[in-house]
């Protein structure tokens, strides 16, 4: 085993979230303070500029297409209250917002570069508008173009700056398409349908159409063009079996990037597009497994992504547009450092699949440790790491704990039960409502094929996740209580009820769209809460939570721990003032995983 803390492995740097300025300057997120900010690179290699200085981290940056400034969003402790502020230049920053109790999602900028978009709670928290906004404008002088009744989102300006593109979601798998006309205020809705049906992605086409990635009629997703006019849809490309499940377009110059996942692993193609018609270049193998984060360069010669993967952590690369189009390659341009810790000594997982109660296969990454041969007799402990959502999908890419993890001995394997992305509309259903619980007999079968691999010990087997995944963990908990030395909840749901009666009240509708209403499942809420069987919890468990969590509320964590430290479990809670859904300061991140550590050693 390699000996280096876990304070090395929690300070492997990632730059991610690039875009490229008019002059042909990148700027990225990079987390090399601690926390995510906003850095700028001249050339690739080079050494980067430092342009933001918070304590809090930066959630995105965009350049203006035509002057060398861009827009950039944070919020504070975690609320997700975001607010938006623009960078030119010289270093200067204006706040464009300043309204901290509304969350405002940034809808891009106008192609002039004069004003930008976005939907906004501040009327309503319950819902959100859209607005525009000249660049120098600030506060409350934004435009309110568009009044909503639900989950609103700007896709983008059409080629004119006249329209702009908006989807409504309904649930995580049930959305709408609308274009709206800025002068006017009239909304056309272009998608009327039955059922859920996801539109995702929607980007303006150089031709005035629209681009977006949808399972009308499909299983899986595709590629389609949408006409803002008729709402005509037609088929662009396929994704055979697995989904097409990102498009990113340059109206101005007819590029067009998608991404195929594939099993959980990416395949990106540029395009020059027209129409329906596309030639294609196959974007050259990144180092990693994932990648995405398309961002354009104005002149249309070049664009710049993130790729990742779990021996690899995140950076960005440019890749060349004309030289693609002619089998030419990328260029990492950022140098995000590895802590001294040598990449070889990351470990990649395997692919699995196990079979469930019901006869289906259930996809997983499976890690073992340095030393620990596969099949082969040992007695190594077992981390089962779920995924949140459940709407997602864990994908390889970069984890500094996981890997700690495998440094100190301890496999990984992370399930992608039924409710994952990423497998076609039916598997996300699987889970759905009254089928809940169903995801967690999953968990059951995981570890019926885990302690059936010889290089394990059956007997010490963590179940650790995040948000849903902790709730999956609690779930597990009080369903197979022997199956367990011990359960890491991060930010999980003890209780249906009031996590949905807590829940940011912008959120409640799509929540009850997955889990089930209060008005209506009730019952269901109160029989599938790990609250109400605490007294089956017999492993030791260690909360984690974000006091400023939107999502769910830290009284979840509060309850269970309460009710397990009753009934004499070893428990332990720690919350972070400074939080939300997650932990995302690094000093926080080497506390909680620090005990968390310490934790599974003495009991594992």
């Amino acid at each position: 085993m390699h000996e280096y803390d876990l304070e090395r492995y929690l300070t492997v740097r990632r730059a991610y979230g690039a875009t490229l300025g008019p002059d042909g300057t990148l700027a990225f997120l990079m987390d090399t303070t601690g926390t995510g900010q906003v850095w700028t690179l001249e050339e690739p290699g080079g050494w980067p500029t430092q342009r933001t200085f918070y304590d809090e981290p930066v959630s995105f940056a965009s350049y203006s297409p035509t002057r060398p400034e861009l827009v950039f969003g944070m919020d504070e402790g975690g609320n997700e209250r975001m607010q938006l502020y623009r960078l030119d230049e010289g270093g200067t920053i204006a706040e464009l917002t300043g309204l901290p109790d509304a969350k405002h999602r940034w809808g891009g900028w106008s192609h002039g570069g004069d004003r930008f978009a976005f939907a906004s709670n501040r009327r309503d928290e319950s819902v959100f508008d859209i607005y525009t906004q000249g660049r120098e404008e600030r506060g409350d002088d934004a435009d309110l173009v568009f009044e909503g009744d639900g989950w609103l989102t700007v896709g983008g300006w059409a080629p004119a700056d006249d329209r702009l593109v908006l989807t409504e979601a309904h649930s995580s798998f049930d959305q709408d398409v609308y274009v709206l006309d800025i002068g006017t205020g009239e909304r056309t809705h272009l998608t009327p349908h039955e059922g859920d049906v996801r539109y995702g992605s929607v980007e303006w086409g150089p031709d005035g159409g629209l681009y977006t990635v949808t399972d009308e009629g499909s299983d899986t997703l595709y590629l389609a063009r949408l006409d803002p006019e008729t709402g005509d849809l037609e088929p662009v490309r396929e994704g055979g079996e697995w989904n097409i499940d990102g498009v990113a377009v340059d109206d101005e110059h007819g590029l067009l990037v998608y991404s195929r996942n594939v099993d959980g692993y990416t395949e990106l193609t540029l395009a020059d597009v027209e129409g329906t018609d596309l030639t294609e270049y196959p974007l050259p193998d990144l180092p990693g497994d994932v990648a995405g984060g398309v961002s354009f360069g104005p002149a249309g010669d070049r664009l710049a992504l993130s790729a990742s993967g779990r021996a690899l952590n995140t950076n960005v690369f440019v890749v060349p547009v004309p030289g693609l189009r002619e089998g030419g390659g990328a260029r990492q341009w950022t140098r995000a450092g590895t802590a001294g810790i040598p990449r070889e000594t990351f470990v990649e997982p395997a692919l699995v699949r196990y079979e469930t109660f019901d006869g289906r296969e259930v996809p997983a990454l499976y890690s073992v440790p340095e030393g620990v041969e596969r099949g082969e007799p040992d007695d190594a402990p077992v981390v089962v790491d779920i995924h949140g959502g459940p709407e997602s999908q864990r994908r390889p890419s970069f984890t500094g704990l996981t890997q700690y993890f495998l440094s100190r001995g301890y496999a990984v394997f992370e399930p992608n039960v039924r409710g994952s992305t990423g497998y076609g509309k039916a598997y996300t259903h699987l889970d759905d409502v009254e089928k809940r619980m169903d995801a967690v007999r999953d968990i059951d079968a995981a570890v019926d094929w885990l302690v059936a691999q010889p290089e394990l010990d059956a007997d010490r087997v963590v179940a650790k996740g995040g948000s849903y995944g902790g709730f999956m963990v609690l779930a597990a908990l009080t369903e197979y209580p022997d199956r367990w030395a011990a359960g890491v909840d991060a930010v999980g749901i003890a209780n249906f009820v009031t996590f949905l009666e807590n829940t940011g009240p912008w959120r409640r509708e799509l929540r009850e769209a997955e889990y089930g209403s209060l008005a209506e499942d009730r019952e269901l809420l109160e029989e599938i809460s790990p609250i109400n069987r605490v007294e089956n919890i017999e492993a030791p468990l260690f909360v984690l939570h974000g006091a400023n969590d939107p999502r769910v509320p830290v009284g979840e964590a509060e309850q269970i721990v309460e009710e397990v430290r009753e009934r004499g479990v070893p428990v332990e809670k720690l919350v972070f003032e400074d939080e939300g859904h997650g932990i995302a300061k690094l000093e926080n991140q080497v506390e909680a995983y620090t005990r968390v550590v310490d934790f599974l050693d003495e009991h594992v």
